[in-house]
């Protein structure tokens, strides 16, 4: 029997690529940051072939490091950056543009359109999704639109498209697997999350040609194998689950009610709610969690746009600290802000206050601010975003949280991690491996090829590293949020 599952974790700023071991610990790790690019302000995009190039380097490099052939490796999962949309010629394999990432409000208007011509309703009942930028579906139009005879190409079969994931297994596969799963193709705003298909009306508002829409699978099969001259022999390519879904997964969050959050370029906090759609009331998303075995489980989701971003901001656009991992000690450096706070809405707001024009804000500056407030004031920003959706969620679904998993590079923080559980007021739970995107995507492509036999299998694998318990008062708690909505309302309605 193979010893190692590999996962691929393809992510907003660099690719990852883990071996994890039966027990769910990583043996080895490889990661690799590519280029970020900024067009005009509030649009991003990435190129697909650094995205490729990135991935494909890390997986050798991991299995290089963990001293592991190709015939050692019982299968692959993949993760990904969700709603980042990339177009392809299937002819050549070749992209036809860049990417347009997940963060970019570059169809902003086409939104806003869509919305005037009262078309919001039907996108919201059919995909559990707002109508907002941030989903794939109109980033496809928009394509479609601006390019020179693409739509009819795309109406041939001969331009393809696909979420990061399915972009990753057409090019492992040599070109011969055209497909995602429901966690992806439910984040596109052209998915029906009843009848789990493409909805041919939505294909149409949105003027989508079904012909380039890849085959919808579930989280855990066999999709295909790679090329066998990528790794030296083929591999199965089992699991397949966009990040934030994965990260659920590798938390265990199998129970109706249970809940994480992930800390990475956003901030992405999930709840497990059973095996059929709740509707949000409260701003969230209803997304499909995962589908194993004929069974699919659904999720809220709230979903923040800038978190560990915001903190890379302060590296490479102000300069304040020379790594990421150097903000904890800034930020420590001072007991606390001195009043300031930092709303880093720099492609506006997402969950629970989808506002596509309001923009960073930074308030309560003195003369006695130093870039260790701000630092400090960056940190604070993700917990609150956090509560923002925690108390949505709770409304939402009507379960009181006793306490939250979290996972993501931010959760090494412990500064971070403590004032997150004071503003909650609950307890935050942090396992001993915090990589849980890959993990989740592992255990998927380990259940389907038998390296795991069920998620009890899995339940068994997780491991406290750390409890945060909340030691804030609650008159102090209530000062600090009234200070953060009182922010967050000179962020909203800006550009």
């Amino acid at each position: 029997m193979a010893h190692y599952i590999l996962a691929l974790d393809q992510g907003t700023t660099s690719s990852r690529a883990i071996v994890f071991g039966h027990d769910g610990r990583p043996v080895s790790v490889a990661q690799q940051e590519f280029e970020q690019l900024f067009p005009q302000p509030g649009h991003v995009e990435h190129d697909p072939e650094a995205i490729w190039s990135s991935q494909l380097a890390t997986a050798k490099r991991a299995l290089a490091d963990a001293k592991c052939s190709a015939t050692d490796v019982a299968a692959i999962g993949v993760t990904n950056q969700r709603e980042t949309t990339i177009l392809w010629d299937r002819a050549s394999g070749k992209p036809v543009a860049n990417a347009i990432v997940w963060q970019s409000r570059i169809t902003a208007d086409i939104c806003r359109q869509l919305k005037e011509a009262g078309h919001e309703d039907v996108f919201r009942r059919k995909t559990g999704l707002v109508l907002d930028a941030y989903f794939s579906g109109t980033k496809i139009k928009y394509l479609l639109d601006t390019i020179p005879g693409l739509r009819s190409r795309a109406e041939r079969g001969e331009i393809l498209f696909g979420t990061v994931d399915s972009f990753l297994i057409w090019r492992l596969t040599g070109g011969r697997q055209h497909v995602t799963d429901v966690s992806n193709a439910s984040r596109t705003l052209l998915f029906n999350l009843q009848t789990l298909d493409w909805d041919d009306e939505l294909l149409r508002l949105l003027d989508v040609p079904r012909a380039m829409l890849p085959t919808v699978k579930s989280s855990s099969e066999v999709y295909g194998e790679t090329d066998p001259s990528l790794f030296g022999a083929a591999i199965p390519i089992a699991g397949d689950a966009g990040d934030q879904q994965a990260a659920t997964f590798g938390q265990g969050c199998f129970e109706p009610g249970s809940a994480k959050n992930t800390y990475g370029t956003g901030c992405f906090l999930l709840l497990n709610s059973g095996d059929a759609p709740v509707a949000s009331k409260h701003g969230l998303l209803t997304t499909v969690g995962w589908r194993i075995g004929g069974k699919t489980t659904y999720c809220l989701e709230g979903s923040v746009f800038i978190a560990g971003a915001a903190v890379q901001w302060l590296r490479d656009g102000l300069g304040l600290i020379a790594n990421s991992s150097d903000v904890e000690s800034l930020a420590a450096s001072v007991p606390d802000t001195e009043g300031v706070y930092f709303v880093p809405a720099f492609v506006g707001l997402g969950a629970p206050y989808w506002d596509s024009d309001a923009r960073g804000t930074i308030v309560g500056i003195t003369r006695g601010t130093t870039k260790a407030h701000l630092a400090r004031a960056a940190l604070d920003a993700m917990a609150y975003q956090t509560r923002d959706v925690l108390d949505a969620m709770q409304k939402d679904s009507g379960v009181r949280l006793s306490q939250l998993k979290v996972d993501g590079g931010a959760s090494r923080n412990n500064l971070m991690m403590q004032f997150q559980a004071d503003v909650l007021g609950v307890s935050v739970r942090r396992p001993v491996v915090s990589e849980t995107t890959a993990l989740g995507a592992a255990y998927l492509a380990g259940l389907a090829v038998g390296y795991w036999k069920d998620l009890s299998d899995i339940t068994r694998n997780w491991a406290l590293d750390r409890e945060f318990v909340p030691a804030m008062s609650s008159d102090q708690r209530g000062r600090l949020l009234a200070g953060w909505d009182k922010a967050v309302g000179r962020s909203r309605d800006w550009a």
